[in-house]
This record gives structure tokens, sequence and C-alpha cells, in this order.
């Protein structure tokens, strides 16, 4: 009767350790220090100080980063579907060639800041401040606009500026 038990027992291990070692990817690890393709897939950054880093080609997935400071920094190529930005400091970020599907931008600050040929389909830019932005080829296919201010930015057909006092959408 031993032996059938100790036979059951490491059996049950094998599965068990196949299933953990035939796993997909490992996931996100949220304390890898910021630098180019990242992965923070999942990660919370809310109210953090990322000021001026380079991110180019992070993996933000689902990442928060509602109300951090971020201005300056360098998303081109970003991989960011919903991510969230709610209320953060994006002054000047760059987020040419992002890819922002779904993305939450609600009260944030992008003044100055660049998104050249980004994916912000289906994205919230509700109150956002987008004072002077670059939206040249962005895709804004059912992008929500509701009360931001587009004032000054570079609309998508890289000729029109908008109107001082452009609210919700471009004149």
């Amino acid at each position: 009767m031993g032996s059938t038990v100790k036979i059951a027992i490491s059996a049950a291990a094998v599965a068990i350790l196949s299933l953990v070692t035939t796993a997909g990817p490992a996931v996100a690890a949220c304390t890898d220090p910021p630098q180019p393709g990242v992965d923070w897939r999942q990660c919370s950054f809310d109210r953090y100080d990322l000021a001026k880093i380079d991110l180019t080609g992070a993996r933000l997935d689902n990442a928060s980063f509602n109300r951090a400071t971020l201005a300056g920094t360098d998303f081109t190529r970003l991989e960011g579907g919903r991510v969230r930005f709610l209320g953060a400091d994006l002054k000047d970020a760059k987020f040419d060639q992002a890819r922002l599907r779904g993305a939450d931008f609600t009260e944030a600050k992008l003044e100055g800041a660049s998104f050249r040929g980004a994916d912000l389909a289906e994205a919230r830019l509700v109150s956002a401040n987008l004072r002077g932005a670059d939206l040249t080829d962005a895709k804004l296919r059912g992008t929500e606009f509701f009360r931001a201010d587009l004032s000054g930015a570079t609309w998508v057909d890289g000729k029109r500026v908008c109107a001082e006092g452009s609210v919700s959408f471009c004149r």
C-alpha cells in the first residue's frame, strides 16, 4: 500500500511540474526598471514620477498611470491597449507610432504631446488638455474628445491647426 501512495504522489508532482514549466511567458515584473521595451502589462504606477524617461517599445497593456508625472517621456512604438493615464501630466510626451486602442487620457495634461501615426481608436480624451499636440496621421476612429481642449493642435491631415477655443472638436 505504501508504494502505491508514493507512485500516486510522484505522478501528481510530475503533472504539476509539467504544467508549471509549459505555461506561457512570464507575467510582467512591475519592479523592472524603466527602460526601452520594458514589459509593465497590468502594472500600477499611479502617482509615480517617471518624467523624461525612455519607454520606447514598452508593453503597457492594461497598466495604470493615473495622476502620474510623465512629462517629456518617450512612449514611441508603445503597446498600450487600455492603458490608463487619468489626470496624468504628459506634457511634451512622445507617443509616435504607439498603439493606444481604448486608452483612457481623461483629464490628462497633454500640451505639446506628439501622437504622430499613433492608433488612438476608441481612446478617451475627455477633458484632456491637448493644446499644441501633434495628431498628424493618428487613427481616431471612435476616439472621444468631449470637452478636450484642442487649441493649437495639429490635426490628422498634418496641415490644419485647430483654432483657439477648439473644444471637443477641431475648428
